[in-house]
């Protein structure tokens, strides 16, 4: 399943709200609301991040000035939920006979495509 897109600050296991953008001809760098995909040379950042970053010295900050809301869910993520809700759902496979001879205290016998299993006591 896809998971959502997380603040690009090392450690911070946030979900990202913000996309930063450096626009280096203008020497600027543009803290605006989450970009509706994750593009090469830019970073995502959560709120706190995206709420507290400086630019470099010499360079302008532009950010906005609403609110940060989390994206709205896409098709994408509701069909990965339906996918791995079908995927929980589907019975376990039976345990492959190599793992049930590997059991304590069972000692199987083959004969051709039997399995001979002496009773327990």
């Amino acid at each position: 399943m896809r998971s959502p897109r997380r603040c690009s600050r090392n450690g911070c296991p946030r979900q990202a709200v913000a996309t930063l953008t450096y626009v280096y001809n203008d020497s600027t760098a543009v803290v605006g609301p989450l970009a509706a995909f994750a593009e090469p040379h830019t970073y995502d950042l959560c709120e706190p991040h995206a709420r507290s970053l400086t630019a470099p010295r010499g360079w302008e900050l532009v950010r906005h000035d609403g609110d940060f809301a989390p994206p709205p869910p896409t098709t994408d993520d509701l069909v990965a939920l339906a996918d791995a809700v079908r995927e929980a759902a589907r019975p376990a496979p039976p345990p492959r006979p190599e793992e049930h001879d590997n059991l304590p205290g069972h000692q199987t016998g083959r004969r051709g495509h039997l399995r001979v299993i002496p009773p327990s006591h």
